[in-house]
């Protein structure tokens, strides 16, 4: 009788090994096909190698600025690889402009770099900036300009596209003939001042419109009346009238010219000098004779009683 309950015993203990056996070995198979492979490999298997990563980033790829003017971009270099690796920079420019890369923090001068290395970082990369400028003497016409940075080791390269937007550099100025902010007018006349626009920009100057700020009746006229474009580095020369009233009180008057179209605007504040008319100088003189000779005609006359 003990036999056969000894028997029962490891009846059941085998039964019970099996189910729980049965239970892991579902798991297992269950992990697998979902995709989570926690099988250990076999001795003297290695794992593979982890994949190895460059990224290039930049938070502003497209920077706007005139011609002549130098563009900067910050570029951040992110390398996770297994070791610390050189890397070459290398730029593809188009033509009028030029491009060097300096180190993001350098000191001065600066000397631009052609190649780093870079450590096998995981959260934060090496930034390098990247200034674009004009090449001297030659002036590149407004537009948009890709530049292509590449950062390569072996058979390890990645790029990114930066864009130069450029626009036109207007530099204008309005001038006297003889540089200087006073002339001198006779009341009543027509006087003629010489007035100089010229254009130092870049590009042309469209539709300039010609006005002033005077006295109250007074007649200021512009000869021609509106420039239709001014070319770059070209200078335009303007018959300004100025005609004060006739009876205009002799002495200093303010007034202003402007020229201005939608891409310049620039002005003239003048010191006007009124001077009496010539002819009001000859009716001065002769009263003073008639004067003159009226007072003599009476001491005449008494000296002969």
């Amino acid at each position: 009788m003990s036999k056969f309950r000894a028997f029962r015993y490891v009846l059941g203990f085998a039964l019970l090994f099996a189910m729980l056996g049965s239970l892991v070995g579902g798991q297992v198979l269950a992990s697998q096909e979902s995709g989570n492979d926690f099988s250990v490999l076999p001795p003297g298997q290695e794992e593979p190698p982890a994949k190895e990563v460059l990224e290039l980033k930049c938070d502003y790829p497209v920077i706007c600025g005139e011609i002549g003017e130098s563009l900067e971009f910050e570029v951040e270099i992110i390398w996770r690889g297994e070791e610390r690796r050189r890397f070459d920079l290398t730029m593809t420019v188009p033509p009028g402009l030029r491009a060097a890369t300096f180190t993001q923090y350098g000191g001065y001068p600066e000397k631009p770099i052609a190649a780093l290395e870079l450590e096998p970082i995981q959260l934060t990369g090496n930034g390098v900036k990247i200034i674009v400028d004009s090449v001297p003497g030659k002036l590149p016409d407004p537009g948009d300009y890709a530049i292509t940075f590449e950062v390569s080791s072996e058979e390890v390269n990645e790029t990114i596209e930066l864009t130069a937007k450029v626009s036109p550099h207007y530099d204008f100025a309005m001038v006297t003939q003889t540089l200087q902010l006073t002339t001198e007018v006779t009341a009543g006349e027509d006087n003629h001042l010489a007035v100089l626009l010229l254009n130092y920009g870049s590009s042309a100057i469209e539709d300039i419109t010609l006005t002033s700020t005077e006295p109250e009746g007074w007649t200021i006229t512009y000869h021609p009346e509106k420039i239709d474009s001014l070319a770059s580095g070209m200078t335009q020369e303007v018959d300004v009238v100025i005609t004060p009233p006739e009876k205009t009180v002799a002495g200093d008057w303010p007034v202003t010219l402007q020229a201005k179209s939608e891409q310049v605007f620039d002005e003239l504040e003048l010191r006007v000098t009124v001077l009496t008319s010539d002819i009001w100088g000859w009716v001065v003189i002769l009263i003073i004779v008639v004067v003159i000779a009226g007072a003599g005609v009476v001491f005449w006359r008494l000296g002969r009683r």
